[in-house]
């Protein structure tokens, strides 16, 4: 069966070992998690997580159902086909000379990114978009000699008010 990128948005609570508890039931069904993403939520005591994993539909509803029942899981959604926005956060370590840097702030500037750093050596750039756009950028720094790369992860929304995703939430 062909396996397919999967978007799953969770709220947990905000308690030790929740972390673990999520990450060790994709480990026990062999899945790599592509991309994982936790902060606060707009409720307090509640994280949200953002999990990206490449399995197959059955596998990814078989998990969600699984995770639902995890301790201090509060809502499994599967928003893979819902209307999202999701955004991605990178920082990245670009090798710049005098005679380079003109030409990657340029760069940068085209893509709305920011320089957050200048040292003798390199300069850090922060970029804030989809993974496409992240990708270009990437892309088209590395003539310049990428030293450091560090991306958060996926992290996703779903548009307006209504979910068309696959959810669930616990007492409700």
């Amino acid at each position: 069966m062909e396996t397919t990128e999967y978007t799953i948005s969770m709220l947990v609570e905000d308690k030790a070992g929740v972390l673990n508890r999520v990450a060790s039931l994709f480990r026990r069904r062999s899945f790599n998690i592509q991309s994982l993403a936790v902060g606060g939520s707009e409720q307090p005591g509640l994280s949200r997580m953002t999990i990206v994993v490449a399995a197959d539909p059955a596998q990814v509803e078989q998990v969600r159902k699984q995770l639902e029942k995890l301790i201090n899981v509060v809502k499994v959604t599967d928003i893979t086909n819902a209307e999202i926005v999701a955004r991605e956060l990178v920082l990245v370590k670009v090798a710049a000379t005098a005679a380079t840097r003109s030409e990657i702030i340029q760069i940068v500037d085209i893509f709305r990114a920011n320089i957050v750093d200048v040292a003798a050596d390199s300069v850090i750039v922060e970029v804030t978009g989809d993974e496409k756009k992240v990708d270009s950028l990437l892309e088209l720094l590395r003539p310049f000699g990428v030293k450091e790369v560090v991306k958060t992860g996926r992290i996703a929304l779903t548009r307006g008010n209504l979910t068309r995703a696959n959810s669930r939430r616990k007492g409700g």
